[in-house]
């Protein structure tokens, strides 16, 4: 077994492949660097890192070495993190967000819960719009985000909302003159666009490329927040399907909403990264499920 100081300064010369550089982040001296990487080498009995007097660069032994220790070690500093908090209980801060008007409720009845259970812990409650949504979860700006599934790349709570789809026409435009309509209606219209930042997964989902049948959808122009996107469905520069609830928190004169029928339910809940999955995130998803049990059907 490697001890910690050995693998600290291999991984961390393997990043920097500057010998000074790795014993300033170590904070010990250049010698003691060569002295560890020396006696790794023959203890693996071959070259880790090729050097000369002006440059490092990790051997293909040494980089497979790097690539294999990496995500190990990481995952033991995540055990130790987890186990630390466990001790602590529940405790520091956490900052939770909502995508949406409609999701806002549901959010704020898990903050209570979960303040109800854990006082010690401070939570913040934000907004955040499409195009920052993603961004503001992998900077650590945000803990959790309340939003419409599939959010690709996340890991996922239960389900805590659910919601027919309905399509946004502009007001008076032929299709409110009927019931319903099926996917399908997508191929005679442009579908207004999500933001670049949107995942792949949600778009496929929600502004599909092909209807059921595999008629190719148009796509329309690309909207930068929800709101600028329900103005480009007003303007007459396509339509975009949403949610039912889209009626309540976004009533517009200039938008009407017409009912999908054959179309899954698009349901909503928590997600976050997987490598904050840390005792304040595990107990605000169980806040969640409690306060707002999982939707049916």
């Amino acid at each position: 077994m490697l001890e910690r100081h050995e693998l600290e300064t291999f991984l961390t010369l393997a990043e920097e492949l500057h010998f000074g550089r790795t014993a300033e982040r170590l904070r010990v001296s250049t010698g003691r660097v060569s002295q560890v990487v020396r006696k790794l080498e023959r203890r693996i009995g071959a070259p880790l890192f090729a050097r000369t007097s002006r440059v490092v660069q990790l051997t293909p032994i040494g980089r497979q070495l790097a690539d294999d220790l990496a995500p190990l070690v990481a995952g033991i500093e995540d055990a130790v993190r987890r186990a630390a908090e466990a001790g602590r209980g529940v405790t520091g801060r956490l900052c939770v967000a909502f995508l949406g008007e409609w999701t806002a409720p549901v959010l704020l009845k898990a903050v209570a819960l979960f303040s109800q259970r854990h006082p010690e812990c401070q939570v913040e409650v934000r907004e955040v719009q499409l195009f920052n949504s993603r961004s503001s979860l992998v900077d650590g700006s945000i803990d959790l985000l309340i939003a419409a599934y599939p959010f690709d790349g996340m890991a996922c709570g239960p389900a805590l909302l659910e919601e027919a789809r309905v399509l946004a026409v502009p007001a008076g435009h032929p299709l409110t003159q009927r019931a319903s309509v099926s996917l399908e209606v997508l191929a005679d219209h442009p579908v207004v666009q999500y933001p670049s930042a949107t995942s792949a997964g949600f778009k496929r989902d929600r502004t599909p490329e092909h209807t059921p049948s595999g008629r190719p959808v148009p796509k329309g122009p690309v909207g930068g927040t929800f709101s600028e996107m329900l103005t480009l469905v007003a303007m007459g520069r396509g339509v975009l399907p949403v949610g039912e609830h889209t009626r309540r928190y976004y009533p517009r004169p200039d938008v009407a909403y017409v009912p999908i029928h054959g179309a899954p339910p698009i349901r909503r809940g928590l997600v976050w990264r997987e490598s904050n999955t840390t005792a304040r995130v595990r107990e605000f998803v169980r806040a969640a499920s409690d306060a707002s049990p999982a939707p049916t059907g």
